[in-house]
């Protein structure tokens, strides 16, 4: 069975529960926030009597008059303030319509009917509580990226969002789908309630395993406690190629970064390299020395060549005691 149908099918039951469960002490009704509700009386009128002689009227748990029709004429003045211009009676069915229904409308109502009769108002209609349930759909669920997967990791991290529903939701999911499998991940669910509107707003994150090798499609479900249908996202498709390519560019943008660093460390090492050799080279006045040197020997060795060819030379004994001397 598909995955949707399963959900709605949970639902629909949860809420049949609901409705007739504890209906021997009263009867639900069930309205929608900022909409129509309808409280019946129950009262049939069997002996047909005029509305003349009736005096109708609702009141609500805390015994706050919504409407009062007396003697065939409305009684605005006896309607608690937060009722006033709110209700309407049709009067083919005895039924009480509260308009603009607030979250606070919740709870028990009565119907009351009097009867004028010679002594007074005789009661003829026994009150039957009427329990207003109220909801509130929530929006859509809209799943975004917060961040993508790490280096180290192939999670990635979803947080959804939904708003203005009633009552409290039961739980947020998500659910990652690929070509040969579903899996479904409980969400921790951040819950705030409106003070004034009394709705709720509510919001979870969670970080899923994403393959890199599939194609996954993610949406993030909210399960409420009595709507018929439960809500799920537009999925946020991810694509093994589209998601290797923001890699790429991650490695990109990573090695772009850190290319200057590596040039000025580069250029750094490289002077000081050049410094130290420069040390070791021999100085200025050493390499004149070693000039003169070679030169004196250069002189003295062609002295003697020239002493040789002119027959000038002295005996090896005379010409190293003249040395001496």
């Amino acid at each position: 069975m598909d995955f949707q149908c399963i959900m709605e099918l949970r639902s629909i039951l949860f809420v049949i529960f609901i409705f007739f469960s504890d209906a021997v002490s009263a009867i639900k009704c069930l309205a929608y926030f900022s909409e129509t509700a309808d409280l019946p009386c129950h009262f049939i009128n069997p002996q047909n009597i005029s509305l003349d002689e009736l005096v109708v009227f609702w009141q609500d748990q805390h015994n706050r008059v919504l409407y009062e029709l007396y003697k065939g004429k409305e009684k605005p003045e006896n309607v608690h303030p937060m009722y006033k211009g709110r209700t309407s009676l049709d009067q083919d069915n005895w039924t009480l319509r509260l308009h603009n229904v607030q979250i606070k409308d919740r709870g028990s109502y009565q119907c009351y009917v009097h009867r004028q009769g010679p002594n007074g108002l005789v009661s003829i209609h026994q009150k039957i509580d009427n329990y207003l349930l109220v909801l509130a759909n929530f929006s859509q669920p809209e799943i975004s990226l917060i961040s993508n997967r790490t280096e180290n990791s192939d999670n990635i991290n979803f947080t959804c969002a939904s708003t203005k529903g009633y009552p409290e939701p039961k739980k947020m999911s998500f659910v990652l789908k690929t070509e040969n499998s579903t899996n479904e991940y409980d969400a921790l669910m951040n819950i705030f309630q409106d003070n004034i509107t009394e709705l709720y707003n509510v919001s979870g994150s969670l970080s899923l395993p994403v393959s890199p090798e599939a194609n996954v499609s993610i949406f993030c479900v909210l399960q409420p406690t009595l709507t018929q249908t439960w809500l799920r996202s537009q999925p946020y498709n991810i694509d093994a190629k589209s998601r290797n390519t923001r890699q790429l560019f991650t490695d990109h943008g990573i090695l772009i970064t850190t290319l200057p660093v590596l040039f000025i460390v580069c250029v750094t090492v490289v002077s000081l390299i050049v410094k130290k050799r420069k040390k070791k080279q021999p100085g200025p006045s050493h390499e004149c020395d070693l000039v003169t040197v070679m030169r004196s020997k250069e002189t003295s060795s062609s002295f003697r060549d020239k002493e040789h060819k002119d027959g000038t030379h002295e005996p090896f004994g005379v010409h190293s005691h003249s040395h001496h001397i």
